[in-house]
């Protein structure tokens, strides 16, 4: 059985350490009981260590060399290899509408894809897993008022509470990445209702970090295109941050008065 060539274009990295690949399958033990789907095998390292979990299990892989290869190695498992894109499919269908967690060696150039996917499918997904580049692990894990907090941090925070596991060294992938990368769990919190418009929610989150350095008073003009609030709206205590020293809840409130104030002008 030949080794999957790794393809830049798809950003594969194939993970080698089998230690390591065997502690990121165990991150799905958080949530037992319920279906796994693993994001983009490959070669199958974290797949031969959640089989034997004895969970209902799909692999989903847009590659057609790695799923040949998955075929090949795994022939039980023949029938749960999903051969299409993540990032397209409708989640729903996979276990018939039941939850499951998501996991993966995640793709550097689309994991933030992958986590917004998760964000549309929060209902679904009470559990995900995984291995990512370390920044990004970092920015989702990150706190407010660190220079890390931003669009990544409150969107996902807002759901799930977020661990950073532990740091994976480059020497342990064919080919080595730039960079370092880390495992994180997300784990649904226990918000069912956020307290505002989520849409807008994010649409806020988004406009204030789109320019970081600038206080919200500055920062959130463009939700208004040009019919702008007056002073009593950007004279607000709240008006006077900067994005990243605002907490969750502080975002809502935000929300609010920003869904407020749009109606008021319609």
């Amino acid at each position: 059985m030949r080794a999957v060539r790794p393809k830049k274009n798809l950003g594969q990295h194939f993970l080698t350490d089998l230690n390591i690949a065997k502690a990121i399958a165990d991150t799905v033990d958080a949530c037992p009981d319920i279906p796994v789907l693993e994001v983009g095998p490959g070669m199958g390292v974290l797949t031969q260590f959640l089989m034997p979990k004895g969970r209902d299990l799909k692999v989903v892989e847009i590659d057609s060399e790695s799923v040949a290869y998955l075929y090949e190695k795994f022939p039980e498992l023949r029938e749960n290899v999903v051969a299409e894109d993540f990032l397209r499919m409708d989640l729903t269908k996979l276990f018939n509408g039941r939850q499951f967690v998501l996991t993966g060696n995640y793709p550097y150039d689309i994991s933030s894809q992958i986590f917004f996917k998760m964000l549309d499918n929060k209902d679904l997904i009470p559990c995900c897993t995984g291995m990512i580049q370390r920044e990004v692990a970092q920015r989702m894990a990150s706190a407010p008022g660190t220079k890390a907090y931003g669009i990544l941090s409150v969107l996902i925070q807002a759901w799930y509470d977020v661990e950073y596991l532990f740091t994976v060294d480059e020497n342990v992938f064919n080919p080595p990445p730039k960079v370092k990368s880390a495992v994180i769990r997300m784990t649904r919190n226990g918000v069912s209702e956020l307290g505002c418009d989520w849409n807008l929610f994010r649409r806020v989150v988004k406009t204030a970090f789109n320019q970081r350095r600038k206080m919200l008073r500055g920062s959130l003009k463009p939700l208004f295109q040009t019919d702008m609030p007056g002073e009593g709206f950007f004279g607000l205590d709240i008006m006077t941050k900067r994005p990243e020293q605002l907490t969750i809840a502080q975002f809502v409130e935000l929300t609010n008065l920003v869904e407020n104030e749009l109606k008021s002008k319609e």
